[in-house]
Order: structure tokens, then C-alpha cells, then sequence
């Protein structure tokens, strides 16, 4: 087994952000606290990483709440999880050797010891680091899983995607221009989210925030309406893409950000009885149940990354004690493309 022999520079202890509190609605500052917890010895199999950077995702939410659902809920007092990517500073296994850059999901703190087997390598010679928590990790296999598998996207069809502007999002539309879509409408929540859609190659895009979804993407869809409908938002989107479905249409149900810190039930489309005459399939998903396609992703995503077929933003904000406001406004639609924060 491989191992660092320089074990008087290594960490002791790391810096991490723990749950303070349950949020009730929106999440603030309280709810978080910045501490230092002993680091663990390393074990055999296990590894050191340093972070370099963490994700940010809007799931986590869900897990702030003490309620059952497909994931468990963070605990108070304890440091919370998530995507990270970070260099291997020591090593007790075959797996991995030091200087190793490793995705793993022991994110929002400095340094995490845990299995090699939990890690994997992040293809640095493919895009930089950052990009496999993003367009070459998780968030993109969920567009591409979401889009191609659950709504069995096929060329020439119409693809409408809300909240586009964000990581997923911005692939999901970026894909079925790729892989022959006739047309792609986007709705994002600001004038330069729009513009950037449009550069990013979808067809159309509007600001939900300028008048009735409904209306908007009925504008933008005409009288041919749409096939797919990837849904990030819920609400009054998914309300909007019932409406403008064509018979057999589809609908991946990736995400529900208007609704995640909502203190109140908030009611069904109501408009759902349309899903009968137009004998509409609605599909929520989780990209855990998708990781058999993985291989299948990298190779084809990677390569329209290389020859830019594929863009990619990235909202950055540096510090690990900036992690929670940036988790903050990430449900706020601060950022454009997949937010992370810098160690």
C-alpha cells in the first residue's frame, strides 16, 4: 500500500460547516455554523483529501428538513455532505496514490478521510477539476440521464427546460441541440440569463418573471407546441408545460426549486387532468438510479466539451466560510451554470 511518510505536515483537524439549525422556509445564516472537528486517523483503504472545491446543490435542501424522504436528513451539530473534489494527500491503499484528484461527496469542509473506494478520479486531462462536480460529474449525468433515459428524448422533437440558466439546465438544453432537437426554449429568471441562453444556442428563451409562464412559452413554442418538457421548477412551469405538450409528450421530473422553501402545501397543477386526453407520462427520477450510464455520458459529453459543442458556466465563490451564503443564494438564482465554492 502506498503512504505518505511526511506525516508531521499533515492536518490534524479540519474546518467544516455544520447544521446549526432546521431551516423553517428559507434558510439564513443561522442555521449554519462554521467549526473545527479532529480529523480521524487514516485507516487502511482509506484516504486523505485536501478540497479543492465543493458543491453547492439546491437537493440539499430537502435534507436540512428532519423528514423522511429518498435521502437522509443532514444532522444538527454534525458537518453536511455533498460533491467534492480534492488532491490525495495520503494514502493506505492500492487505489489511490498521493497527488490523485478524487471526486467523493464528504464536501463543506477543508479535509475528509474516508475510503478509497468512495472516491473516484477525476479525468483532469479531459477538463480542469472543477467541471466533474458539473458538466462531466453528477449534474450532467442528471441532464443527460433526465433527457435521453426518463423523457427518451428523440431527434426532431421540441424540448422546453426550466430554470435553463443553471447547471443542469444549460446542459439539458445544450444536449438535444446536440443530438438533433428541432427546436429548444429556455426560461430563466433574469434578462442576462436569457441572453446567455441564446448564446449557449437555445432557440428560444424568455424571463419567467415577465408575465405568465403560460402565456410566454406558448409565445415561444407556436402552434407546434413541445414533446419534452424538463422540469427543474414545478409550479406554475410544470402547470405552463402541461398546456403545451403535444399528444404523447413526456416530462422528467428532475427538480421542484419554487417550492423548496415552502412553508405551506403548495397545490397541484391544475390543470393535471390534461395529462389524460393527451396520454402524457410524467416521470420524476433520482440520478442515483442512472449511474450504469455514466461511462456512456463521459465519452460523449466529454468530447462535445473538447470541441465545444458544449459550454459550461460556473458560479464561483471563494472560502469555505462563504459556503453557506453561497448555498443561499444559489436558491435565490444567483448563479449562472453550476455553483461552487472555492478552498
Amino acid at each position: 500500500m502506498s503512504t505518505n511518510t511526511e506525516t508531521a505536515t499533515l492536518p490534524l483537524t479540519t474546518r467544516e460547516i455544520q447544521l446549526a439549525s432546521r431551516p423553517h422556509g428559507r434558510p439564513v445564516p443561522e442555521n449554519f455554523r462554521l467549526a473545527e472537528s479532529e480529523l480521524p486517523e487514516l485507516g487502511d483503504g482509506q484516504v486523505l483529501v485536501r478540497n479543492r472545491f465543493i458543491s453547492v446543490d439546491p437537493y440539499m435542501r430537502g435534507r436540512m428538513n428532519d423528514v423522511k424522504s429518498y435521502s437522509a436528513p443532514f444532522a444538527l451539530d454534525a458537518a453536511l455532505d455533498g460533491g467534492a473534489v480534492g488532491e490525495v494527500i495520503a494514502s493506505r491503499s492500492d487505489e489511490r496514490k498521493v497527488g490523485d484528484i478524487v471526486v467523493h461527496s464528504l464536501g463543506w469542509r477543508e479535509f475528509a478521510v474516508l475510503d478509497a473506494a468512495a472516491t473516484s478520479t477525476a479525468r483532469t486531462d479531459l477538463a480542469p477539476a472543477s467541471a466533474f462536480l458539473g458538466a462531466l460529474g453528477m449534474t450532467g449525468l442528471t441532464a443527460y440521464a433526465g433527457l435521453l433515459k426518463v423523457a427518451e428524448f428523440k431527434a426532431g422533437e421540441v424540448v422546453f427546460v426550466s430554470g435553463a440558466a443553471g447547471a443542469v439546465g444549460s446542459l439539458v438544453g445544450q444536449i438535444a441541440k446536440a443530438m438533433g432537437a428541432s427546436r429548444v426554449i429556455g426560461s430563466a429568471g433574469s434578462p442576462d440569463k436569457v441572453a446567455r441562453l441564446l448564446e449557449l444556442g437555445f432557440d428560444a428563451a424568455f424571463n419567467y418573471n415577465d408575465g405568465p409562464v403560460a402565456d410566454q412559452l406558448a409565445a415561444a413554442a407556436g402552434e407546434r407546441g413541445i414533446d419534452v418538457y424538463f422540469d427543474n421548477v414545478g409550479g406554475e412551469h410544470l402547470e405552463a408545460a402541461l398546456s403545451a405538450l403535444t399528444v404523447g409528450g413526456r416530462v422528467a421530473m428532475c427538480g421542484a426549486i419554487a417550492q423548496y422553501n415552502s412553508t405551506e402545501p403548495t397545490p397541484a397543477p391544475r390543470n393535471l387532468m390534461l395529462a389524460i386526453g393527451k396520454q402524457l407520462t410524467l416521470k420524476g427520477f433520482l440520478v442515483g438510479g442512472y449511474w450504469q450510464h455514466m461511462g456512456e455520458f463521459v465519452e460523449a459529453v466529454s468530447g462535445w466539451v473538447a470541441d465545444g459543442t458544449i459550454r459550461y458556466d460556473e458560479t464561483i465563490v471563494d472560502g469555505l466560510e462563504n459556503a453557506p451564503q453561497a448555498f443561499m443564494d444559489l436558491l435565490d438564482g444567483a448563479n449562472t451554470g453550476k455553483m461552487l465554492v472555492r478552498i
